[in-house]
């Protein structure tokens, strides 16, 4: 499902406009690097946006988000209108002064939780009731509720309150759900795009093939945001295909886990193989962890203490915004098909691209043969073949 995210015209009311603008560098097919300028922080894209529901980022602080570029944060419209409420944060400033923060936020609209709190949930026309986790109360968030508790909150970035439906529900809940989503959108104020509706148990063959058919038909002078999508190899995908912005907990959550992200995939830190292990976690990333910490000690740490989540949310989300710089550079360098091959070896040394990616790379235009096994080489240049001939439609 598409959603419509819009830029906050004030910190405080939707009267007065601020100056937001975005620029396209540069392009290599559907992909681009573009610069976003926000009310707090000029971005550069693609870019990966870390999830902090409440205002937070668990385990790491606001210095040490700067420190490894996180250029926007995102938060939690339902769980901080309930705690510590928008009337709150709004009266103490905001929530960039809240949790001190200087750079861009975004906020999304609520309507994730009719999907991940549906038991609590009542959904009309009028908007959605939820019973309160906290205290069993009801909560009844309209689309114009969303938007003004977005404002009190103070964010760059806000979102329209849509249906949201699980990506695995069929029949005529969807269309339902789409065409209140489009009356919803028109209570609102709409600027920008999100494809929404994706990261919910969908399989990847659909998924790249929806954000294909999204990226085509939407404007080209307008940010593309894939509303939880976080998985490295879907985001350098996504790019490929046109999409500029993403968010998800799984950098976080797998870290909290003992998980690490590497350019090979994941590295899990609690298994007895690292008891021993004296490398770092990745010996070609620069993360103050990296630089400090063996896999011995991190894994000593995964198994009894928090710091060990703590140190990997570190390095995974510094891996993340290494990635998101990636993508900006080569697509600026011209380089972009190398970067793509370079990424895919990296992680499928033996050639097994899966095929989904080798399709969604046909229709991005990115010949990815030099890293594909035999039969993926055959299959990627007749495509390609296909595509330069025109017999093929890259959109």
């Amino acid at each position: 499902m598409m959603e419509v995210c819009y830029w906050l015209f004030d910190l405080h009311s939707l009267n007065a406009c601020m100056a937001v603008s975005k620029q396209v560098l540069a392009r290599f097919n559907r992909a681009r690097a573009a610069r976003l300028t926000l009310p707090h922080f000029v971005c550069q894209t693609p870019l990966f946006m870390p999830v902090g529901t409440q205002g937070t980022i668990k385990g790491l602080t606001t210095n040490q988000l700067e420190e490894i570029g996180c250029q926007i944060i995102l938060g939690n419209t339902y769980h901080l209108a309930l705690r510590p409420t928008s009337e709150l944060i709004d009266e103490l400033g905001g929530l960039h002064k809240f949790m001190n923060w200087p750079r861009a936020l975004l906020t999304d609209s609520g309507g994730f939780q009719m999907v991940s709190l549906l038991h609590l949930a009542d959904i009309t026309e009028e908007g959605v009731t939820f019973q309160s986790p906290v205290d069993g109360k009801p909560m009844l968030l309209t689309p114009e509720e969303s938007i003004h508790i977005q404002n009190r909150i103070g964010a760059d970035i806000i979102m329209a309150l849509d249906d949201v439906v699980k990506t695995t529900i069929t029949g005529p809940r969807i269309e339902e759900a789409m065409y209140r989503t489009l009356r919803w959108i028109d209570r609102c104020i709409a600027d920008s795009y999100a494809i929404g509706g994706l990261a919910g148990g969908e399989d990847k063959d659909s998924f790249w093939r929806v954000v294909a058919q999204c990226t085509a038909a939407l404007p080209e002078d307008k940010p593309r945001y894939v509303m939880g999508v976080g998985y490295p190899l879907d985001i350098v995908v996504c790019s490929a295909l046109g999409a500029d912005m993403y968010d998800c907990v799984y950098p976080t959550r797998t870290a909290r886990f003992g998980t690490a992200l590497v350019p090979e995939g994941v590295l899990k830190l609690k298994h007895n193989a690292m008891a021993n292990d004296t490398c770092p976690i990745d010996p070609t990333c620069g993360c103050m962890v990296c630089k400090n910490y063996t896999r011995a000690y991190i894994h000593c740490l995964v198994t009894k203490d928090a710091m060990g989540s703590q140190l990997l949310s570190y390095h995974n989300l510094y891996y993340m915004m290494k990635l998101s710089r990636d993508l900006h550079s080569s697509i600026v360098e011209e380089r972009f098909p190398e970067f793509v091959c370079d990424f895919l070896q990296k992680m499928f040394p033996k050639g097994d691209v899966p095929e989904w990616v080798c399709n969604a790379m046909e229709v991005a235009g990115i010949d990815i043969s030099s890293c594909c096994s035999p039969f993926h080489q055959v299959r990627q240049v007749a495509g390609m073949d296909l595509l330069k001939a025109g017999l093929i439609d890259q959109d």
